[in-house]
Order: C-alpha cells, then structure tokens, then sequence
C-alpha cells in the first residue's frame, strides 16, 4: 500500500514537472566549452513587466549565457513558454523559486536608489532561479553575496564556484527538480 502511494506521487510529481523543462539543442552562441552532443536547458523569461529594467534583465541573461554551457536563457517569444517571469517594483531584489529553472523576480527599486549596480543584481536574482542560494561573503567577487558586497561593486558575472554548481545542477539531458521548498525566497 505505501509503494503504491509513493510510486503514484512519483508519478504525479514527474507529471507537473516535466512539462515544465524545455530542452532545445545547443545554441550556435554557447562557449567553445560546450560539448556539441549534450542537450541544453533552455529557460524562457518574459521582461514584458519588468519596465525600465528590461535592458539589465537581458544582460543578466547574457552574463549566464556566457558563463555556463548546460543552461541557456532565451526571451520569451510569443507562444514560448515562461519559465521566469520579471517584475519591477519599489521593494528591495528578491526571487520566488518555484522549482529548478522556474520563478519569479522582482528589480526592486530601493538597492538601485541605494547605489547597487543594476547587472549585478539581474544576475544575482537569476542566479537564484537557477538553484544558487545567497552567500553573504562580502566579496565583490562572488556574485551570491549579493547586497554584502559594497553598494560600488560593479561585478555582475558568476565566479568559479558559482558556476560550477549551475553546471552541476543542469547537468544531463534533463535537470531534476529542485528539492527546495516552493516557498524558498532569495533576496539581493
């Protein structure tokens, strides 16, 4: 009785999550390290309410795509599916990851009034989404340490490390799904 309970939440869980994992071929663009034979993740994020931070999402989304070979960021397209869906308010940066490659981000307002780079934090918060939690170091070098570093650091690419771990993460065909809880909140 209970394996039968397990295998049909297994299946019940594959059956919401795959739907939600876009696989594309690797993009012409990927760093020369990317293997021609591996299949990338390919995560769709939308910056149609992202208002006058659109240009910064776009360049969070390059800095990854240059990064990191299994996991590509691509602008939703019409009739594409979202994956991450950007916001912009008054508030401070924060992320809502639902799963592995899924959530939600908001450019809040108040870190760029405080002098905070605008490409550092787009990426941090992609950063997020795409399984790194916050590591307040204090170090400009590391892109996780989000608001810990000073409000002058204008480093907005991932560091080794950080790297490493999102390769790790979309490593295979097929990334699994985040064990996180859905409520798990990072924050710039």
């Amino acid at each position: 009785m209970f394996v039968r309970k397990v295998a049909r939440t297994a299946l019940l869980v594959l059956g919401l999550v795959l739907p939600l994992v876009a696989v594309a071929a690797p993009a012409s663009a990927a760093p020369a390290a990317a293997d021609p034979g591996v299949l990338v993740r390919t995560l769709y994020y939308d910056t149609s309410q992202a208002q006058e931070f659109a240009a910064d999402w776009d360049k969070a989304a390059a800095n990854w795509n240059a990064s990191v070979t299994n996991v590509r960021l691509a602008k939703r397209a019409s009739g594409t599916p979202t994956n991450i869906r950007i916001y912009a308010d008054n508030g401070w940066p924060r992320a809502y990851v639902t799963s592995l490659g899924n959530g939600t981000v908001y450019m809040g307002r108040q870190a760029v009034q405080q002098g905070h780079y605008r490409p550092r934090i787009t990426t941090h918060e992609i950063g997020h989404i795409l399984g790194l939690p916050d590591r307040r170091t204090g170090l400009c070098t590391d892109l996780m340490s989000g608001s810990s570093a000073p409000a002058s650091c204008r480093n907005d690419l991932p560091n080794a490390a950080e790297r490493a771990e999102v390769e790790r993460r979309f490593a295979g065909q097929l990334a699994a799904a985040d064990l996180r809880p859905a409520a798990y909140v990072g924050v710039y």
